[in-house]
């Protein structure tokens, strides 16, 4: 089909979303896709359904991911790790076979964390802090200046306990699992608490919650708390978790490897993408209509954050389990209405479902917790995933995870420059 706009010079050539997938070789879902992750752009179709798309930015996606492809052929232009920990497939993920989601809604994050670790699961099972490495953390992260950002104060807790440890070094399975049974609640011990009153003992969801929130919680909203940290323990070779495996493929020891993670998820792509979509929900609830916020967005030319999943061709199924969840959760209702006139407002120009993001944006929201608490649950929470990964990479070939650069550089030798 063909487009042009008035006073504009000759036509652009414009394709449906079914001609845009013949061309990329994709599914219709995973043009949308490419649209959430900035690497096309739309154009809603006039009176009508449906978007299109410029012929000549599909081809040259098309052109490109050939070329990735071409580069590794063996691997269909992606890295392939072999992994008995996450299975993601058919809009569900799986930690060590079972349902992930049904191990969030009836185990603890510190039972799903072992299981993810050992593939054994110990019921009760509960994680206490050294005392000298909660010291040594505490005191680096409290010289931080008031601005540091959440990964910056886990990053250097990690770090810091990690002096604490003069067998860091043990790579071995039991030496690496009492290091990650120790340092989870390192970390979140380490975070200065919202109005000065610690809590070191109990469930982590428990100890993690006033480093959040200066309220007092309610059950309801504990149980989504730990839920969440469940639901995002793990999600196979994501970025941050492909840093840790590189890490632990060069034998960094286990508090290196998650350091490794923990600089790679303060991106807007990442971690820190829920702390977009808060601040979106507070304009919706400020202006009281999602569409002005929307729009604002878009003629920013930004994508709409909380929306879409490169793995999910529906509703990420980690959304669905939280939002079930806030239901039950009291106060929780004017954001969950933002959110549902979010989705409902984008669905009109591109039909992208909702995931973890925003879900987990209204648990922040309704919570009363700043912008940066997601980006802190889904830190601590990952970091279960991230050792499971280094021990499952502590067992594989030194120095496999080293690909090969495709040169594309001026053809050599040169001459050196004057």
């Amino acid at each position: 089909m063909r487009d042009q706009q008035p006073g504009a010079g000759p036509a652009e050539r414009r394709l449906t979303t079914k001609e845009a997938a013949e061309v990329l070789g994709v599914k219709p879902e995973t043009v949308y896709a490419y649209v959430s992750r900035g690497q096309l752009s739309s154009r809603r179709v006039p009176n009508g359904r449906g978007s299109t798309f410029a012929a000549e930015e599909v081809e040259a996606l098309a052109r490109r991911n050939r070329r990735e492809s071409a580069a590794s052929p063996a691997l269909g232009g992606e890295l392939s790790v072999r992994t008995h920990i996450t299975l993601i497939e058919e809009d569900r993920y799986y930690f060590r076979g079972v349902d992930a989601t049904q191990l969030a809604a009836r185990h603890s994050y510190e039972e799903i964390a072992e299981w993810l670790w050992t593939g054994q699961m110990r019921p009760g099972v509960s994680f206490a802090a050294p005392e000298a490495s909660v010291a040594v953390a505490r005191r680096a992260v409290d010289a931080l200046p008031e601005h540091a950002g959440p990964a910056d104060r886990l990053r250097v807790a990690a770090i810091a306990a990690a002096t604490a440890d003069p067998l860091r070094f043990d790579l071995s399975e039991d030496a690496v699992l009492g290091t990650a049974r120790t340092l989870v609640p390192t970390l979140v011990a380490a975070l200065p608490p919202v109005l000065g009153r610690r809590r070191d003992e109990g469930p982590l969801a428990h100890r993690l919650w006033p480093r959040l929130s200066g309220r007092q919680p309610d059950e309801a909203s504990l149980r989504v708390l730990d839920t969440a940290l469940g639901l995002l323990a793990d999600h196979d070779l994501a970025a941050s978790t492909l840093a840790v495996r590189v890490a632990a493929s060069a034998r960094a020891h286990a508090y290196a490897a998650v350091s490794a993670g923990l600089g790679v998820i303060e991106g807007p792509l990442h971690g820190a993408a829920s702390g977009l979509a808060h601040r979106m929900l507070l304009e919706v609830l400020d202006q009281g209509d999602a569409g002005p916020v929307i729009a604002e967005e878009l003629r920013a030319g930004r994508r709409v954050p909380g929306l879409g999943h490169r793995l999910y061709a529906s509703e990420d199924p980690r959304a669905r389990a939280l939002f079930a969840l806030l239901e039950e959760v009291p106060g929780a209702a004017p954001a969950l209405a933002a959110a549902r006139d979010v989705m409902k407002t984008t669905a009109r120009h591109t039909p992208l479902h909702a995931n973890v993001d925003l879900a987990l944006a209204v648990f922040t929201v309704s919570s009363g917790m700043p912008a940066t608490a997601g980006e802190t649950v889904f830190a601590v929470a990952r970091t279960a995933g991230w050792i499971a990964h280094a021990l499952e990479e502590y067992g594989e070939r030194p120095l496999r995870m080293r690909p090969s650069g495709l040169y594309v550089g001026p053809r050599a030798p040169r001459p050196l420059p004057e």
